[in-house]
């Protein structure tokens, strides 16, 4: 009987032992943790999207404003941004991207945007429609459905969300446009069908703008016309429609966010219309990093 008492309360000892080195490594991990900062928390980056992004050099202008000296924008695209969120997020590690709304990265994870104080990134934007100088007198029909086209950050995320869900594009757009015959009508009212005429339009890699193109792309189609997508960075989707190589785009994100290419390009291209209020861009992370604000960045 001694002996086993000896036994078990051996057998205590090491358990006692064996709990309280844990508690001392996680507690040494804790106190290393709370001791870095932020920035080093991030390796003192920013997730970006594609270099030529007006978002980009706004961002750069944010880390400069905000004494954000060291940090670096790293560029990529929207995509990529996106897969080092969703890495970052499903092990609770800290992470700040550039984000936007309408995005179906905001119903899949728990982020906020971090306030900007300075407005760099301006308030509430809208989306437009903007064509070529000409697009009215040479394709009449569908310059009338482009400028009569407008939804909702509900009515896109429901086709971002099929697409990010592994649906193809075209089936996520047919089946928005299935369910949403009324809305798709308010677009074509008034217009005749056509025989094949051509129009090219141009975007951005963006989820929200690949969504978009892919909707207009069949009701268009349905119309009678023959449809090109072109997939581009901004600084070319402007070049394009100012200098007529692409007849239209629905991804103008004014007043601010393209503000350079619309100040530079002013008098060469034709705002058709708003198709979205209501948008917004700036800094993300997750909730579970605790900070709010642009300045917390250097905490």
């Amino acid at each position: 009987m001694r002996f086993l008492e000896k036994v078990g309360g051996l057998i205590a000892i090491v358990l006692l032992a064996v709990v309280l080195t844990a508690c001392g490594s996680n507690a040494g991990k804790a106190v290393t943790d709370k001791e870095k900062s932020i920035g080093e928390s991030l390796d003192y980056q920013i997730i970006g999207i594609d270099p030529g992004a007006a978002i980009m050099t706004t961002t750069e202008k944010v880390i400069e404003e905000y004494g954000l000296k060291d940090y670096k924008l790293i560029s990529g695209t929207g995509a990529t941004m996106t897969a080092a969120l969703k890495k970052a997020y499903d092990k609770e590690q800290p992470i700040v991207v550039i984000g936007w709304t309408p995005h179906w990265k905001f119903a899949k994870f728990d982020l906020n945007f971090l306030d900007d104080p300075k407005g760099l990134y301006g308030g509430e934007e809208q989306i437009r429609t903007i064509g070529r100088l000409g697009l009215a007198d040479d394709l009449p029909e569908a310059h009338q459905i482009l400028s009569q086209f407008k939804w909702t950050e509900a009515d896109m995320g429901e086709v971002m969300k099929a697409i990010q869900e592994g649906e193809k594009e075209a089936v996520a757009a047919q089946s928005w446009i299935d369910a949403n015959a009324d809305k798709v009508a308010q677009w074509t009212a008034g217009v005749d069908k056509v025989n094949g005429d051509k129009i090219k339009l141009v975007y951005v890699a963006w989820d929200s703008e690949i969504a978009s193109h892919n909707v207009m792309k069949l009701v268009l189609e349905d119309m009678g016309h023959k449809v090109t997508l072109m997939q581009v960075e901004s600084g070319p989707l402007w070049t394009a429609v100012a200098d007529g190589s692409a007849d239209a785009s629905l991804a103008a994100w004014l007043p601010l966010t393209a503000k350079t290419y619309a100040d530079k390009f002013e008098g060469e291209f034709e705002e058709l219309g708003v198709n979205m209020e209501g948008v917004k861009v700036g800094l993300v992370v997750p909730k579970y990093m605790g900070i709010t604000k642009i300045e917390d960045l250097n905490n």
